[in-house]
């Protein structure tokens, strides 16, 4: 009997180790990381998909002053496809090759924008056309919520590659298989704090 109480004694205290071991191992912390990211992502895939719902409105008005611009609304217009074609679903964030070309994707369609901005210039009615002024406001507006949920995303990204490179996080991590999130790529910091230049006012 006496055995037996302490084997009992001996596995409440296993288990209580084991309890306590497990709420500092860093798992809760982790999962609250992760949620972060795949609600910063969420957020960036919504406004890069308001951006590329306004687009055909737009070729659609350039197209009406412009049509001569063929070429260059015909590469918007694939441009668009091309980010269409990608299925960016939570599950692109585990996969550093799927977020290149999701984000190459996104880079030639912002290419591709800023070249019809530029052709917009050679058409004083274009420009003063209300329907295109509108859609100015609106794509103004979206680049610089994309720029703004890019750096939230790249700040939750962050957070989480290194919560997960931490003791005893690191062990956690490796145990319910949690891996490094792929980041946007930047070539300066300029481009991350200051959206695409979409200006229609120019002379």
């Amino acid at each position: 009997m006496k055995n037996q109480n302490k084997r009992k004694f001996i596995t409440y205290l296993l288990l209580s180790w084991f309890l306590l071991s497990f709420t500092n191992c860093g798992y809760n912390e982790i999962q609250r990381k992760d949620e972060a990211v795949n609600a910063a992502w969420a957020e960036v895939l919504n406004q890069y998909k308001r951006r590329a719902d306004l687009i055909p409105q737009l070729v659609k008005v350039v197209q009406a002053y412009a049509i001569q611009e063929k070429e260059v609304l015909i590469k918007v217009t694939e441009a668009r496809s091309k980010v269409g074609s990608i299925q960016a679903t939570p599950e692109l964030l585990n996969n550093p090759e799927a977020f290149q070309k999701f984000q190459e994707a996104q880079g030639e369609l912002s290419s591709a924008l800023q070249r019809l901005m530029v052709v917009v210039e050679r058409y004083p009615e274009l420009k003063s056309d209300r329907n295109f002024r509108d859609l100015q406001a609106q794509i103004e507006g979206t680049e610089n919520r994309i720029a703004v949920a890019r750096r939230r995303y790249i700040q939750a990204v962050q957070e989480y590659n290194t919560t997960i490179r931490i003791f005893p996080n690191v062990i956690t991590a490796k145990i319910f298989g949690y891996t490094p999130k792929p980041q946007f790529q930047i070539e300066n910091q300029q481009q991350l704090e200051k959206p695409p230049e979409i200006d229609f006012n120019n002379n």
